[in-house]
């Protein structure tokens, strides 16, 4: 799957979004080591506490049916800046890959790629003493 595949699922995805709230629909796409691409967007909730972001929707979609090894992950919002994943969804996904490629895109499908341990050097790690 090309760059620009992924960031078209994640703008795709967006449609899926509930965000009666802030009106700021996400939308993720995040490819697994063996080429599946998983899908999420944002859910917002009256208590905003419980709602979630759409990266965090498709890592946990993804490892919910057994898949632990992520490659890329498209983000895309509506908006004209790109969008980049909050530090809760940093931190879920430094769990399964640090150094994971990240497309940020904004609603026209322009995208600017980072690395997760870019945007997150020092992550918490659980190690046993």
């Amino acid at each position: 799957m090309t760059d620009r595949e992924l960031v078209e699922r994640a703008l795709a995805a967006r449609s899926g979004a509930y965000a009666p709230y802030s009106g700021f629909e996400v939308g993720a796409a995040l490819l697994a080591a063996d080429g599946t691409v998983y899908t999420g967007a944002n859910i917002e909730n009256a208590s905003y506490g419980l709602s979630i972001c759409a990266e965090r929707v498709a890592v946990f979609k993804a490892v919910s049916e057994g898949r632990r090894e992520f490659t890329a992950l498209a983000v895309a919002s509506g908006g004209d800046d790109y969008c980049r994943p909050c530090g809760a969804c940093r931190q879920v996904l430094a769990e399964f890959a640090p150094d994971l490629r990240l497309l940020m895109a904004n609603a026209r499908g322009d995208f600017r790629e980072t690395r997760l341990a870019e945007l997150l050097p020092e992550a918490f790690r659980l190690r046993s003493t």
